[in-house]
């Protein structure tokens, strides 16, 4: 299996690529939105929602159309970004992809692998780019940690825990915290807490996952502890619901020292605020990683800036005619996400460690990245 070959010779270099966003809850109104506005070579030209006076109040030169249907039949959209609830983004994406349009999909990818293998081979019927919405690759906290890796100043990294935690306490009336396919709290942080590890690391050798419900009223899992080997190397992925006071983004120990991450990146925060991307202190980071050298001193490393636009400024680079530029995120690299998502659910059900089912193909793909 190979990623679908870009070939975008019908769009036209002269004009901005015109973009589609189907859905205008909390990812479409939080990120996609204001993303594609923010970046050149990029127009948001229509959108579909069921409350079109959310989007009037955002965008108001922006056409509201009632479904997603009605962006697919739009001939004169380029890309269509599937934003909507996790278990329709396979049927969508696959109708987006048979009306001729290329696709961005939000993460998670889909449900399961099955439905992620039959999308990229309709990429590759249909010769569209089909591309995943793994944004938290452009995050300050991730970029300063990778950075930091890069240097070596850690030796050889043996242990990698990475967090994204949160207090809140109440359980919430929407699909995110129902018991309903693609709901909890697995599938909506641990596609971001994969997608970084195995681009630090590549495919782990083995998985297991631990899930709870841990809230009153919780009605799907709300706790997520999920462990990665890579022969003595153990990385550690972990999201809550119920930590007040937040904890360390990252902690990195290696041979040569260790290293703390403490705050996360503020691009969310900052959305949330109404800041516009590209806006001045847009990304910043004032909190560095602190690396321990096992005596009693200790020293900041670089600290990066964070910019999520780079994912559609790259995307918009690659649908360019007679560009060689490569999509920010390839069907592959997102199948492998969900095959540690599914992996860790079985390992969960199962109470043991059990390794990626990804085929010898894919597995020889996705190294070529």
């Amino acid at each position: 299996m190979t990623d679908p070959v870009n070939t975008s010779s019908a769009l036209p270099a002269e004009r901005p690529l015109r973009v589609g966003l189907a859905g205008y809850g909390f990812a479409g109104r939080t990120f996609h939105g204001p993303l594609i506005a923010a970046t050149d070579g990029l127009e948001l030209a229509a959108v579909s929602s069921r409350h079109p006076e959310k989007v009037a109040a955002d965008f108001p030169d922006v056409p509201v159309v009632p479904t997603p249907e009605d962006l697919f039949s739009d001939e004169t959209l380029d890309l269509i970004v599937i934003a909507t609830p996790n278990d329709t983004h396979a049927p969508l994406a696959q109708a987006a992809l048979r009306s001729g349009k290329h696709v961005v999909v939000d993460k998670p990818f889909t449900l399961d692998l099955e439905e992620g293998r039959a999308l990229i081979r309709t990429a590759e019927e249909e010769d569209r780019l089909l591309c995943v919405f793994h944004n938290r690759r452009w995050d300050s906290d991730y970029l300063s940690v990778r950075k930091a890796l890069e240097s070596g100043v850690l030796g050889e990294v043996r242990t990698f825990e990475s967090r994204i935690d949160r207090f809140r306490p109440h359980v919430r009336d929407r699909w995110r915290e129902r018991d309903v396919p693609g709901g909890g709290i697995w599938y909506d942080l641990g596609p971001h807490l994969i997608d970084q590890a195995l681009q630090l690391f590549g495919l782990p050798d083995r998985v297991q996952a631990s899930l709870a419900t841990q809230r009153p009223g919780g009605l799907v899992e709300d706790w997520a502890d999920v462990l990665l080997s890579y022969g003595e190397r153990r990385v550690l992925l972990h999201a809550s619901m119920l930590v007040a006071g937040g904890s360390p983004r990252f902690v990195v120990h290696g041979t040569a020292g260790s290293l703390v991450k403490q705050k996360p990146d503020q691009q969310e925060a900052q959305l949330l605020a109404g800041m516009t991307p590209g806006a001045p202190g847009w990304g910043e980071d004032a909190d560095a990683p602190v690396f321990h050298d096992g005596t009693a001193t200790s020293r900041e490393l670089p600290v990066c800036k964070g910019d999520q636009r780079r994912f559609y400024a790259q995307l918009a680079a690659a649908l360019r005619p007679g560009s060689q530029a490569l999509p920010p995120v390839t069907p592959l690299e997102a199948l492998a996400v969900m095959d540690v998502l599914e992996t860790a659910l079985r390992s969960a059900h199962e109470g043991r460690a059990l390794p990626l089912t990804l085929t010898p193909g894919e597995r020889a793909a996705w190294k070529k990245r």
